[in-house]
């Protein structure tokens, strides 16, 4: 992308014209002289009363929407879809961010940048919420209405309620082209859901089992591993005499905290090699309460020997690790529980109970016959429950479809493996790989109405047919579809082409795909991001022609980059819940800091996996950043300020040489950051050179060189250099905070925009100048010895506005050029006749050691310094004293954590060491 001077049309690298302003030296000059642009700027920085309109400005000037046939480079990203009823939390703010950054400054760069947007349909959050919601309206259920009239509802819910977060993420800034937004269950998707349902079904890799899974009595369908939550309960556990009564007679002890489930139990299993029991191996006892059943001793390695009495019942259709023995040993899977978790089909009377009724009506029964061997007691426990409708998952033997994985997990541990694909961080690749080189199928089907429905018919004489998206149901009488919708995570598992097209030859297909990045939380790295990889690889050896190929000719992956960032948490370090009330909404801080202070805020703690501690009080200090910015920049403009053409680097001062070469230093360190995914260290390294070097040590250089009155060359140089910096500045922090730069960045340049204005390279800086050593140890010097001439002034009781005379020996360095900046900034003026050096320090610089001797005879009201001081003393001491107690308190130092009691010592250091600074002080008062 190139930029032209004076106003001129420019095309950028999405294709898009753009005008922008880059003034000449000879137009610059002109400008200096009685003008003052900061009357661009409002008087102060109140973000909320300006972000809604710049950011509707952006997207009505289509900034954000790419061309697909630019001759530009594509970079696209794919939005992970939040749930259609959701709302913007923490997470998905972290998570907008740091995309956003990627994307802003690719499209500085000059790519054809697509972030691409969309919701999830959502399918038991969003039936939940609408049955929910006609329950309390209507008083009725979801089956008092017809599917495709319950269905009706949902999407009039949808149309209603389903933009909620899409508002909030305009409200922050996110960069997504608008005009590509997507949904899960839109005609596009739901057809790459069927081509790709039928591709996997005609390759043998859906099927139809029985097969255990969790099971949500409450919503009446099968839910992924995701949407279970464990939670400690209390309990009790329950030990059952299986066998004879008769201590001399054959007989096992078990001990269970479900013992409802003892009615769905066929077998009793111990360890092969537990001598105990090796007698009891093949025998069979009849079952306490069902005469239909036996229970049958086996052997079975994965019993523990050392656990309990070493014997464990099986109930297969009932515990995932009783089901896997159940297979092992070809058991019968008898189901006790039907779709609502009542007891049924047992023949016995506990049929028509809940489980939890069942428990307590079991437990009496055993022990009525005698079978309770123990005391019952409590047992504190992890149970399952179903995050959606809170009650505890029953583990249940269901007639599912799954997905075979084996193949497509093998075909992603590969891309990975073999660097098609990049794990940002590094050290979560072995968490990947854990997952797909151990994965068992998927259960894809939920009994569900709200969803993609299973394409699948069944015919009168047992015919089983996979439809396609342009195939035509069977005519016929006794044709039924099958009325299971898939899993919502199959949809999204397709997100990063089927929202380009796919199935279909298309050109954001063709431009945008394979996508650049994906960028999520490492918690759902298995849920989504492995699912989007086997199929993604699975339609890539589909549909080479549309997806193309990989490396050597490997599937396709669809992301080249994979970033995982941690967990937004506390303060405290917990995870952020209702239950805890630690919850931050991310638009309470953009109503109270601004939506700049927000992202700042979740950028500079984003390190690679590593989870995210969170208070009001980094906002609050990311709003200050922000004010710092206007404030340093318009002084700047009203002091002249502007970006023109750089003077010769002979022409410039000490001081602008090296602010020039520290932005060059930090330009470069800040790409490497980024490219690498390092947005914490990106962003931290640029607080502190804007706010430290930039806008406090600068611009008070630049209040010193820039002329108050009249014009002169170095003064006109400053002003330059000032604008240069502060513009490169500002674009670096463009994709972070994109609302002030725009607004301060259009002021200083006279530009249209930011959003589009080129990444800074070193012709923006220093020219790509050797770093000029000299310049930099001679301001390091200045500005320690300026800090440390305040720092003494300071505790000789001068006041800042003070002036005082002083005599500045430089024989031993090299300081000559900067007396004037060290005088001015110091507030420390040239001696004159009368001259009584009353007090003398010395400062030991990179060249040596500089003398000072100041006059402070008429500066100092010593009995109202000795005041002060005496005050001050007597804080010190207390704050010694206490701080000594603490360390003196036995109980304290054993209980206390380390780093509490080494804040303590470092309190007691510093107490001390004022101490000692103001006794000294007080005496040399006298």
């Amino acid at each position: 992308m190139h930029f032209t001077n004076g106003g001129k049309s420019a095309v950028d690298g999405q294709g898009r014209i753009i005008r922008v302003t880059e003034r000449n030296s000879e137009q610059y000059d002109k400008q200096l002289v009685g003008t003052n642009r900061a009357d661009a700027l409002p008087k102060s920085w109140e973000p909320q009363t300006v972000e809604k309109d710049i950011y509707e400005g952006w997207v009505e000037a289509g900034l954000f929407t790419p061309d697909a046939a630019s001759d530009a480079p594509a970079f696209s990203i794919v939005l992970p879809p939040p749930n259609v009823t959701g709302q913007l939390h923490m997470g998905h703010a972290l998570d907008h961010t740091l995309i956003d950054n990627i994307i802003r400054r690719k499209r500085m760069q000059g790519y054809a940048t697509l972030w691409l947007p969309g919701a999830d349909h959502a399918g038991i959050a969003t039936q939940t919420k609408v049955e929910a919601r006609l329950q309390e309206t209507e008083g009725k259920k979801r089956w008092d209405y017809e599917r495709e009239e319950f269905i009706d509802k949902v999407w009039e819910w949808k149309d209603e309620y389903g933009g909620t977060i899409q508002n909030q993420m305009r409200a922050i800034g996110d960069s997504v082209d608008w005009s590509r937004e997507r949904f899960t269950l839109d005609d596009g998707l739901s057809r790459a859901v069927q081509t790709i349902f039928k591709q996997l079904y005609d390759a043998g890799l859906i099927y139809r089992a029985n097969r255990l899974v969790n099971w949500s009595p409450v919503l009446e369908t099968a839910v992924s591993d995701i949407e279970v939550v464990y939670k400690d309960v209390e309990g009790e556990l329950v030990s059952i005499r299986y066998g004879s009564l008769n201590d001399d007679e054959p007989h096992l002890i078990v001990a269970t905290t479900r013992v409802e489930t003892m009615l769905g139990d066929v077998a009793i299993a111990v360890h092969p090699d537990d001598e105990r029991y090796q007698d009891l191996v093949g025998k069979e006892f009849p079952h306490p309460l069902r005469d239909d059943l036996t229970l049958k001793v086996i052997a079975d390695d994965y019993v523990d020997p050392e656990f309990g009495t070493g014997a464990v019942k099986i109930t297969p259709a009932h515990d995932p690790n009783d089901y896997a023995m159940g297979t092992r040993h070809d058991l019968d899977m008898p189901t006790v529980m039907d779709k609502t978790g009542h007891i049924a089909n047992t023949g016995t009377e506990f049929d028509g109970l809940t489980r939890e009724d069942a428990r307590v009506k079991v437990r009496e029964a055993l022990a009525e016959q005698g079978r309770i061997v123990k005391e019952i007691r409590p047992y504190v426990h992890s149970v399952g429950h179903s995050e959606r409708s809170g009650e505890p998952i029953e583990p249940r033997l269901s007639l599912q479809w799954f997905v075979d994985v084996k193949k497509m997990a093998e075909m992603s541990g590969d891309a990975v493996r073999k660097g098609d694909t990049t794990i940002h961080p590094t050290s979560l690749e072995p968490r990947y790989f854990d997952w797909v080189d151990d994965m068992h199928d998927w259960c894809i089907s939920r009994q569900l109405w709200w969803g993609h429905r299973i394409p699948i018919w069944y015919g009168p004489n047992d015919e089983v047919v996979c439809l396609g998206p342009d195939d035509t149901p069977p005519e016929g009488e006794g044709w039924t579809q099958d009325p299971d919708v898939l899993d919502t995570w199959f949809s999204s598992a397709l997100w990063p082409f089927s929202t380009l097209g796919w199935p279909e030859k298309t050109p954001d297909l063709e431009k945008f795909y394979p996508t650049n990045v994906l960028v999520t939380a490492y918690d759902i790295l298995f849920f989504w991001v492995a699912r989007m990889m086997m199929f993604g690889t699975f339609a890539g050896t589909q549909t080479p022609e549309l997806l193309g190929k990989g490396p050597e000719g490997r599937p396709q992956i669809p992301f080249h980059d994979l970033y995982l960032h941690g967990l937004v948490r506390d303060e405290q370090g917990r995870k952020m819940s209702k239950s805890l009330g630690n919850g931050i909404d991310p638009m309470d801080w953009v109503r109270d800091y601004g939506a700049d202070a927000l992202r700042f805020t979740l950028a500079r703690g984003a390190n690679p996996g590593v989870d995210l501690p969170l208070g009001s009080d980094a906002a609050a200090a990311s709003r200050n950043f922000a004010t710092k910015l206007f404030n340093a920049t318009k002084f700047a403009l009203m002091n002249g300020a502007g970006v023109a053409e750089l003077p010769n680097r002979d022409e410039l001062t000490d001081a602008d040489r090296w602010i020039l070469d520290r932005a060059e230093e930090v330009r470069v360190q800040v790409d490497k950051y980024l490219d690498d995914y390092q947005f914490a260290k990106a962003n931290e390294l640029l607080y502190h050179f804007a706010w430290d070097e930039l806008c406090d040590w600068y611009v008070e250089i630049a209040k010193t060189q820039i002329p108050r009155e009249g014009e002169s060359a170095q003064g006109r140089n400053t002003q330059i250099v000032l604008g240069r910096v502060l513009d490169v500045v500002l674009r670096l922090l463009h994709p972070t905070m994109p609302f002030v730069t725009e607004v301060l960045w259009k002021a200083l340049t006279g530009g249209e925009t930011i959003v589009v204005a080129p990444w800074p390279t070193a012709a923006d800086t220093n020219g790509g100048a050797t770093t000029d050593e000299v310049a930099a140890r001679r301001i390091s010097d200045a500005d320690k010895l300026i800090t440390e001439l305040r720092r003494f002034r300071a505790d000789q009781g001068v006041k800042p506005s003070q002036k005082v005379p002083g005599r500045l020996d430089f024989a031993a360095v090299d300081l000559a050029d900067q007396e004037e900046l060290v005088r001015n900034l110091a507030n420390t003026t040239e001696p004159e006749e009368g001259f009584n050096a009353s007090a003398a320090l010395e400062v030991r610089l990179s060249q040596g050691t500089v003398t000072i001797e100041l006059d402070t005879s008429g500066a100092v009201d010593v009995a109202a310094e000795r005041k002060r001081l005496e005050k001050d003393l007597a804080k010190a001491n207390k704050e010694l004293e206490q701080t000594g107690k603490k360390l003196n308190n036995e109980n304290f130092l054993s209980k206390a954590p380390e780093q509490v009691v080494e804040k303590i010592r470092t309190r007691q250091q510093v107490a001390q060491e004022e101490v000692e600074r103001i006794s000294a002080r007080l005496e040399a008062l006298q």
